[in-house]
């Protein structure tokens, strides 16, 4: 199986002054669920070169959102940059302007150091995509969140949880509480006195902080975990001086350091009252995704897809994606208990599967908190053919321990999204949804999969490569995300927004 060199889909993806495509039927083999209806809204890089600058990490790059809309059968396609500053001004100068991830503007030293008084930061949000009320968010670990249209993809406002931006960082995964509505995010405030702060926002959209921690030095985090009474923050031992941070010398996860000697603790906030009520050690470990949480018994269970280390984030790095003999880390599901009462029991963890998962997902807004859920797809790479990128989805069967996969020679899949069949009674009857590279055809697909056997079902063909982008959210033209609940694409929100900055 040949591994995707970037090289082969030419590094710099689409091109900027193709601001966006549309393809009003795709061409589709065999046969799409008759009750599948609705889109499947996908966000990551666009593109990876800017003039003769590259990007230089998975993490970087413009953002694009992309929509598949599926009706009677048949598949349309769409895609648009995200309208920002950063776009904007790439576009304009031919060069990258903001600093990202892992890359960096070219400044001279004066110019770094006046950055720390600039509070201007990237505005590219091409990490996940959330729905909140009848708004749609590109999400970034930047504060500022794009609102745009889940129609014409194009940008519409911007959303922050605090007024400032400089010196701030969030997490591109809130959680929102099936039963109240509300969702709760996280935010990192790096500066002399640190600290980790959440936020709840109501139906209105109105953030209100909830609870907090300060911290000496914040580790770097993508995620946090929610059960129905707890909020929890997983700090691994990735951590920063913030001043270094704030000085900005470097890109900004080349400031961050592996300090496994620290360990790595859980700090657990009551979600009623915002107390912290339990803090909790055990051994060093990394992680960017939280899969979920819930209360059993005496214990607080907390999913994770874990690392030993940190090594992962530099594998993404594209110069070592180029090598076709580049071995990904594997990450792996673990079941952490966090006893809820004080004692001497200490935290312990079991790893759930043999396979790689990453990128996972499952029923979230039925079964979101809730102890029975079972069934976790994620993407994954082949035990046995450990090189290149992820090459395979695998399903995890969280009762009976099975594992299924799918894979196909020389297609690359994204993350599985799974659409659940309207009237099911087994949580996994329904599809996932990912977009495969098939590196023969030098182009993408929409790949449908049975969610119970793994097998395929159907696929609709783009004439052109989608790089590889991270998460997804699939709207149904009757029910919210995922069928939680009703709503329509055509509902939208009245709430006076923010135009984007620079437009």
């Amino acid at each position: 199986m040949s591994a995707p060199r970037y090289a082969r889909l030419g590094l710099g993806g689409q091109p900027l002054e193709t601001t966006s495509l549309t393809v009003d039927d795709l061409p589709v083999s065999g046969r799409l669920p008759e009750w599948l209806h609705g889109t499947l809204l996908r966000n990551g890089p666009g593109t990876f070169q800017v003039g003769r600058q590259r990007y230089r990490h998975w993490f970087d790059g413009l953002a694009m959102l992309h929509r598949f809309t599926i009706a009677d059968s048949r598949v349309s396609y769409a895609n648009r940059f995200l309208e920002s500053r950063s776009y904007d001004e790439a576009r304009a100068t031919g060069r990258i302007a903001y600093s990202e991830f892992a890359t960096d503007p070219c400044r001279s030293m004066f110019a770094r150091v006046q950055s720390m008084f600039d509070a201007s930061v990237t505005d590219s949000a091409k990490v996940n995509v959330a729905r909140l009320n009848d708004r749609f968010l590109a999400l970034a670990e930047t504060p500022i969140q794009v609102e745009f249209d889940p129609e014409t993809l194009r940008s519409v406002g911007v959303m922050q949880h605090e007024a400032g931006s400089y010196g701030r960082m969030t997490t591109v995964h809130p959680h929102t509480d099936p039963a109240t509505k509300d969702t709760y995010n996280l935010v990192t405030r790096f500066h002399a006195s640190s600290e980790y702060r959440f936020y709840r926002s109501t139906a209105d959209l109105a953030w209100q902080r909830v609870a907090g921690q300060r911290v000496a030095q914040p580790a770097y985090l993508h995620s946090f975990g929610m059960s129905s009474r707890y909020l929890v923050l997983a700090e691994y031992p990735l951590v920063v001086n913030p001043m270094t941070l704030l000085l900005w010398l470097r890109p900004f996860i080349e400031n961050f350091r592996w300090r496994p000697e620290r360990g790595a603790r859980f700090v657990v906030f009551d979600r009623a009252s915002g107390q912290r009520v339990l803090t909790r050690e055990t051994e060093a470990f990394f992680a960017f995704h939280h899969v979920n949480c819930f209360e059993d018994g005496d214990d607080l269970v907390v999913d994770l897809v874990c690392y030993p280390d940190a090594d992962v984030i530099s594998a993404f790095y594209l110069e070592r994606l180029h090598d076709p003999d580049v071995e990904i880390p594997f990450g792996q599901l673990r079941r952490y208990r966090l006893p809820l009462r004080r004692g001497k029991r200490p935290v312990s963890w079991e790893q759930i599967g043999q396979e790689c998962l990453e990128l996972p997902s499952y029923d979230y807004p039925r079964l979101v908190t809730d102890g029975l859920y079972r069934h976790v797809y994620g993407v994954s790479i082949s035990r046995d053919n450990r090189s290149g990128f992820y090459n395979q989805i695998v399903a995890l069967d969280l009762q009976t321990r099975q594992e299924r996969t799918w894979h196909a020679p020389d297609q690359f899949p994204g993350e599985p999204v799974f659409v659940g069949r309207p009237g099911r009674t087994a949580e996994n009857d329904g599809v996932l949804l990912s977009v495969v590279l098939d590196v023969n055809r030098q182009a993408s697909a929409l790949l449908v999969l049975d969610a119970a056997t793994l097998d395929e079902v159907a696929r609709a063909d783009l004439p052109h490569p989608v790089l590889f982008g991270y998460h997804g959210l699939f709207v149904s033209e009757r029910q919210g995300p995922s069928g939680a609940g009703p709503s329509s694409l055509e509902s939208r929100s009245s709430a006076t927004r923010r135009r984007p900055p620079g437009r």
